[in-house]
Formats: C-alpha cells, structure tokens, sequence
C-alpha cells in the first residue's frame, strides 16, 4: 500500500452556489476534444463508457479497474491507443487528461472526486454523491476551491420531459403541492441475492484495496461488485441508489433543497439473504410549503406503488396530479368542484355523490413524452467543460439531494424524527444522531479535512 489516499492536502475555499463562475484551467483545441479516464469499469461504468462514446466532443483515453475483465472490457472497445491501470491515483497522473468519469462503489467517491480535482480534472461523478453528508460537504468545497465542472450522475436534470415536469410543477398547473409520492417495488422474495458464506480473499482482485476507506471484513461475494448496494459499509442501500433519484426530482421539481424533517421505519423482514439494507421501508419527510414527501420501498412484492402503473413519482396537487414515468410525464386534473364539502346526512346523499364523482378522473390532461438516456447528461458535462458553464447537476445541488436520502438512512437507525438545519448542516433535536453524518476512514486512508 502507498502513502494515504489523500496525498494532496488542500485548505478548501468556503464552499458557494452552484452559480459562482468557473474558470477554465486550460484551452482546449480547434476541435475541443476532452480527454476522459474511467475509475471503475464494471456495470455503470460500461454504460457511461457508451454514452460518452457517443458524445461529441468526449474521447475515453485511459481506464482503471481493479477487475481485470472489466478493465480488459472497457480496453477492448476503446478507439486508439489507451493507458490502463489498477491503482487510480497513476491514472490522475496522465497529463493528457483533461477530465475523469467516476463510476466506483460510493464509498469510494469522496476521496477519488477530491483527488481528482486536485488533479486539475473536471470530474463526471456517479449518484449518490457520497457515503455521508461530511463527506459530500467536502467534496462541495473541494470543488469550490479547484474551480473545475463537477457533474454528478442525476441524468434526469438533462431529460427534455423531466424538464417540462418541473416547468409544470412550478408554473402552478397543478395547484399547490401537498404530497410527493415515490416508489421502488421489486420482487425478490424468497432469496433476493442470495445466501454464500464468507471466503478467504479472492485471488482474482484486491479486495483490501476495493474496501479501500470501509472496514475491512471477510471477503464474501454479495459484498463485492454490483451487490454491494446491499451493504451499509459501501452504499446507503435501495434509498441512496434509485431513492436519490427520486428526491433530487422532488427538490428540483418543488423549488427547495432540503427536508426540514425525516422519520423513517422498515427493516429487514421477508427477504432470507445475507443483506443489511431493509426489504421493506417507508421513509417520510416534511418540506417547505407544507409539502409532505414519501418514500416506499417494497422488495417482497413488485407490484405497482404509484396509482397510474409504472410511473415512478406521483405530485399530488389540488388542481391535478402529475406522474413521472420513465419516459414522460402525464397529467391528470382533479374532478373536485370547487365547493365546501357537504355534510353527511341519512336523508340527501345527492350533493354527497356529485361532489365526490365518479371517484377517477377522465383523463383530459396531457403527456409529455422524451427519454432519460444518460448520453443527454453526458453531451452536457462536455459541452459545459468546453463552453465554461455550469452543468445541469453541478455538486452542491446533487450534494443537497443526496444528503436528503442519506438522513433518510439515519433516521431508521436512530428511530426517530430528526429536524434538519440545512444551512448548518447539523440534526438539531439529536445530538447522538449527528455522529452518523460521517464514518472513521480505516487506515491508512484519511478523511479529506478542510
């Protein structure tokens, strides 16, 4: 092992908006070709490879996995001449450079983004942002003080329909927003990933390097690549992957960048694997405008949570309801008639009746229909780098979402309702709970401090 991962120290600036000016380090050529490194090569990494192969602009020239098939993989449909490497730290020693892609287990994120920038490198970095909320605070500053584009892999944000959504929300087409809906329901009953025992360490990778800043326990299969989602010790689970999503739509759909509440119940109750995260989970959160935020989590049924199927996110209005499905956002106008609701009497259920319909809306509102391809998030981290503006996800945003699923997280370990101070950054009604917002870095690995 090498000296501690944080090998450039740094005093980070006071961290600002995603509005302050970046500053070009260099200038790129007649073609404005950027040079991109990839850290970590396995699944999402090998789909971020083909977006930015498709992007103008955007040439894959070195690649770093400590998987030597996903590394043989990535070199394998590079064009040209590549570097490829096991240790990345001596893939941000290529000069040539100009940015690096970020696709490892998240908690893994922190130091890379951090020395990356330090670097000089624009940074493409997976969601979630980061493991805790210390960490993502970091990270934010770090960025801040390198003055490099950051975008952070919330590919909604470069969405056409995701975009008219928000611009729907916002205009007050359906009212004022009283509850947000959103849902991930798989069925995995009865053996969800699975049951091994642990094993001696593989001889196939390192996996004390891939456990990297997290503890390192007996090596076991489902704690590796692609199921570590599964584990807290690398991943805040199903909340942080599909439900950071979800709440960096909410934040940007409504206007805000933080609950001011959380609570959160479930557990591991049906699934027989080896997994830590729940199978079953309810996380709710209060937010600015008397908006009322949930989170479901269902692993022993798959059928649909949301009441059109398929849709992912429901905003509920008191003019109408609007669905977020994968490829387009649906309206709904409410049937409500504008009039106080009778009182209930044995003798005239007439006004009763009328007033509540036929209890499901005629479908007279409207679709807005286009894609979530990542190439469409990626076109625009390059086009930001060459043209000096700030991305569709810059960090500081994507740090405020993730930081939302991430209490989520805290709330259930702690059972209880914690209100969050969003500018301090601090749980003001449990002390105890705040001791969560980072973790001890094994050694020799050290926490970016400020």
């Amino acid at each position: 092992m090498k000296s501690p991962i944080n090998r450039r120290t740094f005093n980070a600036a006071t961290a600002t908006t995603a509005l302050s000016a970046l500053s070009a380090s260099r200038v790129y050529g007649a073609n404005n070709i950027i040079r991109l490194g990839f850290i970590g090569c396995g699944n999402r990494g090998d789909q971020l490879f083909d977006a930015f192969d498709e992007t103008p602009n955007a040439l894959p020239t070195a690649f770093c996995d400590l998987n030597d098939e996903y590394l043989k993989n990535a070199t394998s449909k590079a064009k040209g001449m590549v570097h490829k490497f096991k240790d990345y730290r001596q893939l941000l020693d290529v000069k040539e450079l100009d940015a690096v892609v970020i696709a490892t287990p998240d908690h893994w994120h922190a130091l890379q983004t951090i020395e990356a920038l330090q670097a000089n490198k624009h940074v493409y970095i997976e969601k979630p942002l980061s493991l805790t909320v210390a960490e993502g605070r970091a990270m934010v500053e770090a960025a801040a003080k390198a003055k490099k584009t950051v975008q952070v892999g919330f590919h909604r944000r470069s969405s056409n329909f995701c975009q008219d959504a928000v611009q729907i929300i916002r205009r007050g087409e359906i009212g004022d927003i009283t509850m947000v809906r959103a849902f991930h329901t798989q069925n995995e009953y009865p053996l969800g990933i699975g049951n091994p025992g642990d094993e001696k360490d593989p001889t196939t990778f390192d996996w004390d390097k891939w456990c990297g800043p997290a503890p390192k326990k007996a090596y076991n299969v489902n704690r590796s690549f692609y199921r570590f989602r599964w584990f807290y010790d690398y991943s805040g689970g199903q909340l942080t992957n599909f439900g950071a999503h979800y709440l960096d739509m909410i934040q940007w759909a409504l206007g805000v960048d933080a609950p001011l509440s959380v609570a959160a119940m479930g557990g591991k109750f049906i699934i027989k694997d080896n997994r830590e995260i729940p199978d079953t989970l309810e996380v709710m959160y209060q937010y600015p405008n008397n908006t009322l935020v949930t989170f479901t989590q269902t692993n022993g049924n798959g059928a649909p949570g949301c009441s059109q199927p398929g849709a992912e996110i429901e905003f509920r209005g008191t003019k109408g309801t609007l669905y977020l499905f994968n490829k387009y956002c649906m309206v709904v106008p409410e049937t409500n008639m504008g009039i106080p609701i009778p009182a209930q009497n044995p003798m005239d259920r007439t006004l009763t009746a009328k007033y509540r319909g036929s209890g499901k809306a005629p479908f007279n509102g409207y679709k807005k229909t286009g894609t979530a391809d990542t190439i469409w998030h990626t076109k625009n981290f390059i086009t930001s780098i060459v043209a000096n503006k700030i991305p569709n996800c810059p960090i500081d945003v994507a740090h405020r979402s993730t930081t939302a699923t991430l209490l989520g997280n805290i709330a259930l370990k702690k059972k209880a309702v914690l209100e969050w101070d969003a500018k301090n950054e601090q749980i003001v009604n449990n002390k105890e709970a705040n001791a969560l917002l980072k973790y001890e870095y094994r050694s020799p690995y050290k926490f970016p401090t400020v």
